[in-house]
């Protein structure tokens, strides 16, 4: 063998072997994924995020060549899943769909948090946004905002709120309304989502804060009235209903974002890949559309926009907690 050619192959070998002694998990990272791909949600079936990590999971595993199976964990507010997912292996097999809940606002709302998701967690992408609406039962009193608010305003009589969990986006816009309005607000938590639209429906509450995504479906087919939305504009499912902001009330801005999360530690090279494929999942015309259908703001970011996006977030969840002084435990 030539002398140079020696040296080159030489050189090549000392190269792949410094890069395993850096990195040993490359040559797995090469193979990745030889399995199915765990991607886990804190909402039972049927439910926004739910239909988020379907149609996702199912472009992910095309772009993959591999299963992604969806596991649905619900309660808490997304915290079991994300519990779940904060302690599994970082090895590139177990996916978070989390959004603010269980991310930005349990921290500061629950003492007792069985995860940091700041130190156990590494986010990937944030890929949909989720404004809310204010909704009355369809036979309530009360067709305006304005029209609510007087009926309250000053009241020591508790107002009940349906809520999705306690410490949920749903939750503190019940307080935030009740303050903006001076009326207490008495928050009556379900465990999952038929419970609480059952609950709307029925006028067993008198008001609660839905996600659009779920909300337009219910207001169109007339099981509820939507007053008011988060939203920065009018969202074009629901072109009636003015904002917040057109109604004259200020702050109520607990709006919902939806990110990817891994295991802190999954390999850098995995967890690039997984960002990319994600990022084209939630962009491919035929699940973007079908998501902004669904009521969500499609986003895709990269994983530094998503990582400021977290950092910024948690300050801010943490002075809305201040204010209605809520503690979960």
């Amino acid at each position: 063998m030539p002398a140079c050619t020696r040296r080159a192959l030489l050189a090549a070998t000392l190269g792949a072997t410094a890069s395993s002694l850096l990195w040993p998990g490359a040559a797995y990272a090469q193979k990745y994924p030889e399995r199915p791909v765990k991607l886990t949600v804190g909402f039972p079936p049927g439910s926004g995020p739910d239909v988020v990590a379907r149609l996702i999971g199912q472009k992910l595993a095309e772009l993959l060549g591999q299963s992604v199976v969806v596991d649905n964990r619900a309660g808490a507010g997304g915290q079991i899943a994300t519990q779940s997912v904060a302690k599994s292996p970082p090895d590139g097999y177990s996916l978070l769909l989390a959004e603010v809940g269980s991310i930005s606002i349990a921290p500061p709302a629950f003492s007792k948090l069985p995860y940091d998701p700041l130190r156990e967690l590494q986010v990937l992408t944030e890929v949909v946004r989720s404004d809310f609406l204010l909704v009355v039962p369809a036979n309530s009193p009360h067709r305006t905002l304005a029209e609510f608010m007087n009926a309250h305003k000053g009241s020591k009589e508790r107002v009940n709120f349906g809520t999705f969990g306690a410490g949920t986006p749903g939750h503190f816009g019940a307080e935030l309304l009740g303050a903006a309005g001076n009326f207490p607000v008495e928050a009556v938590h379900y465990r999952n989502t038929g419970d609480a639209v059952s609950a709307i429906a029925k006028g067993e509450v008198a008001a609660a804060f839905v996600s659009t995504a779920l909300g337009a479906a219910q207001v169109k087919g007339g099981t509820m009235r939507a007053l008011a939305s988060t939203a920065a504009a009018r969202v074009p499912q629901l072109p009636d209903v003015p904002t917040f902001t057109e109604a004259g009330i200020q702050g109520i801005d607990v709006s919902a974002w939806f990110a990817f999360f891994v295991p802190t530690g999954t390999p850098q090279p995995i967890a690039e890949l997984l960002a990319r494929q994600l990022v084209a999942a939630v962009q491919s015309p035929d699940v973007k559309q079908k998501l902004i259908e669904a009521g969500f703001s499609v986003t895709g970011t990269s994983t530094e926009e998503a990582r400021r996006m977290v950092a910024a977030e948690a300050p801010r969840w943490a002075e809305i907690v201040r204010r209605t002084g809520f503690k979960g435990d």
